[in-house]
């Protein structure tokens, strides 16, 4: 969806931004007119201008709720949180930008505003892991403490656990599922804040996200299943092939072996094969065709020498490239047991293996399609997931129902 810019990634970021009003998240005009006030292609322009508008918001918030105006403020802060997110992208990398930290930490506080005036409010927790915490929330159906299904929801590579409000836990509750977000190694505060980088093993990181889960006395320990989106998709079967306690898993979009896919990235840039077929162990000079195209496109730039090189903790796109073999699902996809669902979108640039990992399962196993004429080809499914989460929680409400019952 086009909103006021041609450059791709400006639209894009606007486009997510606006995909979170139906849970509340974002209005139409204070999306837009934010945007039309950017100067293209200056990221301090943009970073002001979202900054602006989420300040705005936030103070219609702070008003609303010194009167009382318990869901006004809540929406206005949700909102505010959501613009404070969208103005930072552009500054991702190392060193962090204070900047960026200093809009991360708006969001959070934001939203932990709206947070307190949920019913019953969203719970800011800390998971313990390695020696330190990792940030989540936790969202309860109710105050009943009846044991219910939950969801525990895992980022990809540039999201957070307030994004992932939007993302996962609104439809979840609303449902009946208690839901848990927490952002690992090289998502989110994990990353800004406490410098925690990625690593390829996830069912090290939710093994104490799941023990976490299951100290709450909300929690059924037989209906406790993950999702992931984005790179999630494959973060999240990762970790199902070594987590028995899940009794479901969804990959939105199902991912393979991320060397595979590079491979095919380099191929298209004109390396010969017998380069492609050796890669990454491979002479630096030989791939120096990516390397120029990366440096010819902002959105590659973007993904990997500001993302990619930040988010994994290294210095060069050779040392980037060289890593991507520990990414596999290949050498784990038996060790997924329980039932799993893989979305396919039409037109996600990310979901070129999604069948690959359907086939593979052995498992119980589900592949949902998404097309671009019902609205849902876009990444994520970002501009239907209202659809998204019909699929999806009624493809888990029958399995769950069903692993309970058997």
């Amino acid at each position: 969806m086009k909103t006021v810019f041609d450059k791709p990634m400006s639209d894009e970021w606007t486009s997510r931004a606006l995909a979170h009003a139906i849970y509340s998240g974002a209005d139409f005009g204070e999306c837009t007119t934010t945007a039309g006030r950017v100067v293209m292609g200056d990221a301090d322009s943009w970073y002001q201008e979202w900054n602006e508008t989420a300040d705005r918001v936030s103070a219609i918030a702070e008003a609303s709720e010194a009167k009382g105006h318990k869901v006004s403020a809540r929406e206005a802060y949700l909102r505010a949180s959501n613009y404070y997110r969208t103005s930072y992208p552009f500054f991702y990398g190392a060193p962090v930008d204070p900047r960026l930290v200093e809009a991360f930490d708006k969001e959070t506080a934001a939203f932990q505003r709206a947070a307190a005036l949920f019913d019953p409010p969203v719970e800011p927790v800390e998971i313990p892991y390695e020696g330190t915490t990792l940030p989540g929330y936790f969202y309860r159906v109710d105050d009943s403490n009846e044991r219910r299904p939950t969801l525990i929801a895992t980022n990809g590579y540039d999201s957070t656990i307030q994004e992932m409000h939007f993302a996962h836990a609104v439809a979840a509750v609303r449902r009946g599922y208690n839901c848990l977000t927490f952002d690992g190694p090289g998502q989110g505060r994990a990353l800004i804040e406490q410098n925690l980088h990625m690593r390829p093993d996830w069912e090290n990181v939710v093994a104490p996200v799941v023990d976490y889960a299951l100290s709450r006395p909300e929690v059924d320990p037989e209906r406790v299943a993950l999702i992931g989106w984005s790179f999630g998709g494959y973060l999240a079967p990762r970790a199902a092939s070594g987590e028995p306690r899940l009794a479901a898993c969804i990959a939105d979009p199902g991912q393979w072996d991320m060397l595979q896919a590079l491979k095919g990235m380099v191929a298209q840039f004109g390396v010969s094969q017998d380069i492609v077929d050796r890669f990454p162990d491979v002479d630096p000079k030989a791939l120096q065709p990516v390397f120029d195209a990366v440096e010819k496109s902002p959105q590659l730039t973007w993904t990997f020498k500001q993302r990619g090189l930040w988010v994994h903790g290294v210095d060069s796109m050779m040392d980037y490239l060289r890593l991507t073999p520990q990414y596999s699902l290949s050498d784990r996809v038996d060790g997924l047991r329980c039932p799993t669902l893989v979305t396919w979108a039409e037109s996600d640039p990310i979901a070129g293996f999604a069948e690959k990992l359907y086939e593979a399962l052995t498992c119980p196993k589900t592949l949902v399609r998404f097309t671009n004429d019902e609205g849902a080809g876009d990444h994520c499914e970002m501009n239907a997931r209202t659809l998204f989460h019909q699929r999806t929680f009624d493809w888990l409400d029958e399995t769950l129902e069903v692993s309970r019952k058997g």
